[in-house]
């Protein structure tokens, strides 16, 4: 099989695994509670390590980026090629769309589950927040996050180490946003609950789609900044 397809298929596999398990959490975290709640640690968690091991699994083949924030700063670095990007954005929406498709189905199976009350953890606004403070929030974090992308995967960085600050530094950007309905930090993420939940989720979504994307190229250039010529 031709390698660029083999990448395909493994971000819509990474992402897919990333979507449906951090929001699945994050939807049981409301549906269920006194039944171990895990509140927004759980939710830190789920997609922290869940990303931890993807990049792991699946970087080897793609890259694992699994996030439009991240390929784009990728194919204008040059680590990526332009022609590669299309596929892998189809991939990485897909992939979110299945699995939230998938997991309403399980979820309806559930006594008491109501779309409209309980949601699939698509990201929002609950707090209330002006446009320009929840776009700040995701601009801000996934510049932090793409730093850290590039720094912990650059040529002469310590071998092995990628998964442990990429799923770590996820893990605490959702210990600042999860609780504000915030920390997407990545488009694919974003869309795909939204288009399938529905209603107020997707008044809000091109603030999930268009901050990540231009804090994804603000923390490339952070990269350049702090590590110069590239490594």
């Amino acid at each position: 099989m031709d390698k660029s397809v083999r990448s395909y298929i493994a971000e819509f596999v990474g992402t897919f695994t990333l979507v449906f398990i951090g929001t699945a959490v994050a939807t049981l975290q409301g549906f269920l509670p006194g039944y171990g709640d895990t509140g927004w640690l759980g939710i830190s968690f789920a997609f922290g390590f869940t990303l931890m091991v993807l990049v792991w699994v699946v970087g080897p083949v793609s890259g694992c980026h699994i996030n439009p924030a991240v390929t784009i700063p990728m194919a204008l670095s040059g680590r990526l090629k332009w022609s590669l990007v299309p596929g892998y954005l189809v991939a990485q929406v897909v992939g979110a769309l299945l699995a939230s498709f998938l997991l309403l189905q399980l979820l309806k199976g559930m006594p008491g589950y109501v779309l409209a009350d309980h949601g699939l953890g698509a990201n929002g606004n609950p707090r209330s927040m002006t446009l320009a403070t929840l776009f700040g929030w995701e601009l801000v974090l996934t510049a932090l996050f793409l730093f850290t992308i590039f720094s912990a995967t650059r040529s002469d960085a310590t071998p092995g180490v990628a998964g442990l600050a990429i799923g770590g530094f996820l893990f605490v950007a959702h210990l600042v946003g999860a609780q504000l309905g915030d920390s997407s930090l990545n488009p694919a993420r974003s869309i795909g609950p939204a288009l399938i939940q529905g209603g107020t989720a997707l008044s809000v979504l091109w603030v999930f789609i268009v901050g990540p994307i231009i804090g994804g190229i603000a923390g490339w250039l952070l990269y350049g900044l702090v590590y110069g010529k590239e490594a």
